[in-house]
């Protein structure tokens, strides 16, 4: 009968303080999947540049909305890349994890501020109006930053029913 203490040994553990053994390389990602995150690194690239550069407060609702688009896109072929080298064994594409932060952030930003124009319309509408007859007087584009203000508020309050 066997006893207790006739269990087969046990290999020591190996040490906390060596690094452990490395894992095996995978192969590199496919062209196709690699030309597909640069892609998607572009696409969310073209968007940040978009949304910078904004310049007209009258199209800016336009230009994130496309933006948006633009970014989602971007994101949408990212994830794909990714998934596509995991099913295939193979790395992760180089660009892909830049061009998802990238896209995602960029589509989340473009969106928020797509909605802030859709619900303060008129007011950006006003607000670009009265800088575009102010000039460049400064106490002229105080004003409209003022009325701007209240004009924000007020619609803010209208929403939250006070």
């Amino acid at each position: 009968m066997a006893r207790l203490t006739d269990r087969p040994p046990v290999p020591p553990p190996g040490s906390p303080f060596l690094p452990p053994a490395p894992r095996p390389q995978l192969p590199p990602a496919a062209p196709a999947l690699q030309q597909r995150a640069t892609a998607a690194l572009l696409l969310a690239v073209l968007s940040l540049i978009a949304i910078m550069l904004i310049g007209n407060l009258q199209r800016a609702r336009y230009v994130l909305e496309v933006a948006c688009v633009v970014a989602l896109v971007g994101f949408v072929l990212a994830i794909s890349a990714m998934r596509a080298a995991k099913r295939s064994g193979t790395r992760r594409p180089r660009a892909s994890l830049a061009a998802l932060l990238l896209g995602g952030l960029c589509a989340a930003f473009a969106g928020f501020a797509a909605i802030g124009f859709l619900i303060f319309g008129a007011q950006f509408n006003q607000y670009a109006n009265c800088l575009n007859a102010a000039g460049s007087s400064t106490a002229a584009q105080n004003a409209c930053q003022t009325a701007f203000s209240n004009a924000v508020t007020a619609r803010i309050n209208h929403l939250g029913g006070q």
